[in-house]
């Protein structure tokens, strides 16, 4: 099994249904802020791999529910500067297994990668789990 390190958000109830399943597949989660860690260009931007920009992005920050940051029209530099002054923009959680990075949590990616085996439910595990919030829009397809 694998050892995880997983960058959330402290007490998002969507973070907690990912390490949890991720615990009962048997891998061992290392959960760490990632609000308060410190990003730079060169730590955050491995995270994200080939992905477009736009996918790079929490949907569900309020800068881009508000309009304010439109992850559609930034290029990788710029993305990455508003990511590093605003964590809450970053898509997560951003998980680290050995040398290979991703970000968000798409079951049947994380299957494939390090697998989830019978804890594996099928589409994606992220947005708001509270049930008094709205489901958050998926990330553009890029």
């Amino acid at each position: 099994m694998a050892d995880v390190i997983f960058f959330e958000k402290p007490g998002c109830a969507g973070n907690a249904r990912q390490k949890k399943l991720l615990a009962e597949a048997g891998h061992t989660v290392q959960a760490r802020d990632l609000l308060s860690e410190p990003w730079t260009a060169a730590t955050l931007r491995p995270f994200f791999g080939d992905r477009p920009v736009a996918e790079w992005f929490n949907r569900s920050a309020p800068a881009v529910k508000n309009g304010e940051v439109d992850p559609d029209a930034l290029d990788e530099a710029a993305a990455l500067a508003l990511m590093i002054k605003t964590p809450l923009l970053i898509r997560r959680p951003l998980m680290q297994v050995g040398d290979r990075r991703d970000c968000g949590f798409e079951a049947e990616r994380v299957d494939a990668w390090i697998g989830l085996g019978a804890a594996a439910p099928e589409g994606k595990l992220e947005g708001c789990a509270r049930p008094d919030m709205p489901p958050c829009p998926a990330p553009a397809k890029g």
